[in-house]
């Protein structure tokens, strides 16, 4: 049990350090909305690249946990069980994004699209090597099927995907009105290279080639096991400390 532990450490520290990423980008975000800072983040490479390789940084985590779970036997009633949490969580910020921006509320944000994935990983996870190119497919497909429909399709064709029925295959062809935004297509890709290389790495790891975290990626770890708790709360809080901040300022 050594080498699970020691694995799972190491992916959690990932994960924390993803989460430590996006709480400084959700801030910098956050102090924009509120006006103390302008920045342009649906436009400026600077901060989308920078979403780009948060949200790969999760979904490659999933996809690699998926596939270090079932190489050590998780049950599907486990899975199910934090899937559940999951897709919860999802409806959540569904309904309190709806609460308080109708026009731009979340309907398939990152959490809705780590529920739908996580399904597929876990259906696919034993595919070996296959999902190398699974992974490349789904990013390809994306881009080919848009810009097929950007120039050979017909309007209402075009309007079909683009609608909030379909966008979240990731067919569409141009942003819809949301806070966040997170298609099946192309991010199944980096999933499904997540779980790649978990099988890889999971299947050729030894025990002793396992290495102890370092003292300073610990804390790092134990952020990433409770990943999905600190993401619920961490914008809550911000706004609360942004809101009262404005509030005491006056």
């Amino acid at each position: 049990m050594t080498l699970n532990t020691t694995r799972l450490d190491t992916l959690d520290a990932v994960r924390g350090l993803a989460m430590v990423w996006m709480t400084l980008f959700h801030l910098s975000f956050d102090l924009n909305q509120f006006g103390h800072w302008r920045q342009d983040f649906y436009n400026d490479p600077f901060w989308t690249w920078q979403r780009t390789f948060i949200v790969s940084l999760f979904l490659g985590c999933a996809g690699f946990g998926q596939a270090l779970a079932v190489l050590q036997g998780q049950s599907w009633r486990r899975f199910f069980l934090r899937w559940a949490q999951v897709a919860g969580c999802a409806l959540a910020v569904s309904g309190a994004t709806w609460f308080m921006d109708p026009p731009t509320y979340i309907y398939f944000g990152v959490l809705h699209g780590l529920a739908v994935m996580l399904l597929v990983a876990r259906l696919t996870v034993r595919w070996g090597r296959a999902l190398w190119l699974l992974g490349a497919l789904a990013i390809a497909t994306h881009y080919i099927a848009v810009y097929a429909l950007q120039t050979g399709a017909s309007a209402h064709f075009i309007d079909i995907f683009n609608s909030p029925w379909l966008n979240w295959l990731g067919l569409n062809t141009r942003k819809p009105t949301t806070q966040d935004f997170v298609p099946v297509l192309p991010w199944l890709g980096v999933m499904w290279w997540g779980a790649a290389l978990g099988r890889l790495l999971g299947c050729r790891t030894t025990s002793s080639g396992v290495a102890a975290l370092p003292a300073g990626a610990r804390s790092l770890a134990w952020l990433g096991r409770w990943s999905l708790s600190y993401y619920m709360l961490h914008q809550p809080v911000l706004i609360g400390t942004l809101t009262a901040w404005a509030w005491l300022s006056r």
